[in-house]
């Protein structure tokens, strides 16, 4: 591969480069700086330049997405269909994926935990996570509660074994009976190399506490070099924060701020109002936060019905619900799209790019990737002015980008999940 320059505003960590250039070559970045200071010996090599006013940022990171292109991770067939959702979000500029299940039949589980643990091998998604089925079913959400079952150690580690190492993060409700014991749910997943992330849960403050005193003896102290558990889709699937009845919320906020968890918002404007995104990052801060899109087969498609695992969703104006009560079933958004939604909605275009690249990519321990920095993976996206997709590289391949003609899509409606 030759090498090639990349210019236009570029996004980095601290803030927006505006005239900035990004070196790539072969599958690595080599080098990123002011465009009129580029070394002399790539001045010859092939240039590539964003739109006017267009912007150049790190390939994004979704830690949560059950499908898109009419294709669903849970209900695949085969490798090609769940490839479909892959490219779908490559497409629109998320570089790196973890391949979403929903709660299951124990067969069906292991079936497709199967079948992503090959894509995994094949460095076609990050990963493996498992939404259910150990949640509560008062929160269980879009899930199929007749399939929600008591936590099961012996369970997930037939679920692990047949991940091969690719299980990446199981959502858990820490409320179930055995969950936090020694050798409970949580524990089996840490032994297998899994993250724990909490959610779908009808826990009080004192037992989200103790859920996160356990994930910091079994993961580590993060201020020591151990793993932050993450909170699945905070406000959705879990008992609200109120004045009188405050639910776990709180402390998954107080984890947050102290470092100790990364919290996953669904930012599309439709699982969470862009305010309360705002609000969030400015009390825990942007390294406490995962932008996420909660995918599922209806991104990128257009209104109609669907299928997530064993129940019909119907999507109309662009939001997913339950074909049966109406609850929100998913994000129909890219993950840019909900990077745009975040910015509208007041915080800084390099925060929300670090939330859904840098902090998602450390939550994997992907050092690789999520920021453009020399010896970094070659993960690229250009954008116009409106931060809609241009180029997509991967690994410093180009890949077809969405259109940009395509206009932002609407915030949508609002509602229970």
């Amino acid at each position: 591969m030759a090498s090639s320059v990349i210019t236009g505003q570029v996004v980095l960590p601290g803030g927006v480069l505006g005239d900035g250039a990004v070196v790539v070559d072969g599958p690595r970045i080599a080098w990123v700086g002011a465009a009129d200071a580029l070394p002399e010996a790539f001045r010859d090599a092939a240039f590539l330049r964003a739109p006017d006013g267009g912007f150049v940022l790190p390939g994004l990171v979704d830690l949560h997405c059950h499908g898109g292109g009419g294709a669903s991770f849970p209900d695949a067939v085969d490798a090609d269909e769940a490839m479909a959702a892959v490219h779908e979000h490559r497409r629109h500029g998320t570089t790196t994926m973890v391949a979403s299940l929903v709660t299951a039949a124990p067969e069906a589980l292991l079936r497709q935990v199967r079948l992503l643990a090959d894509l995994a091998e094949a460095d076609e998604i990050a990963g493996i996570h498992l939404e259910g089925p150990f949640l509560s079913v008062a929160r269980c959400g879009a899930q199929d509660p007749a399939l929600v079952v008591p936590p099961d150690p012996a369970l997930t580690a037939e679920l692990l074994r047949a991940g091969r190492g690719h299980v990446r993060t199981m959502t858990l409700a820490p409320e179930g009976a055995g969950v936090l014991d020694d050798d409970g749910v949580a524990a089996r997943l840490v032994a297998g190399g899994a993250l724990l992330s909490w959610g779908h849960t009808d826990a009080d403050p004192a037992t989200a506490a103790r859920a996160l005193a356990v994930s910091r003896r079994l993961l580590g102290d993060p201020r020591a070099g151990g793993r932050r558990p993450t909170v699945t889709h905070l406000f959705n699937g879990m008992r609200p924060w109120t004045h009188r009845d405050p639910g776990p919320v709180g402390e998954f906020l107080v984890a947050a701020r102290e470092g100790g968890a990364v919290l996953e918002l669904v930012g599309d404007g439709t699982h969470v109002d862009p305010a309360v995104v705002r609000e969030v990052v400015a009390l825990v801060g942007r390294d406490g936060v995962a932008l996420v899109t909660d995918a599922m087969a209806a991104a990128g498609m257009p209104d109609g019905s669907f299928r997530l695992g064993s129940l019909d969703v119907v999507v109309a104006e662009g939001v997913a619900r339950l074909a049966r009560g109406g609850t929100i079933a998913g994000g129909t958004a890219h993950l840019l799209d909900v990077v745009r939604t975040t910015v509208a909605g007041g915080v800084a275009l390099a925060d929300a790019v670090h939330m859904a690249s840098a902090v998602p990519a450390a939550v994997l321990g992907l050092t690789d990737r999520g920021v453009l920095v020399p010896g970094a993976r070659a993960d690229v996206v250009v954008l116009d002015a409106h931060l809609r997709p241009m180029e997509v590289i991967i690994a410093g391949r180009h890949l077809p980008a969405a259109s940009p003609r395509v206009p932002p899509p609407s915030t949508g409606a609002r509602g229970a999940h």
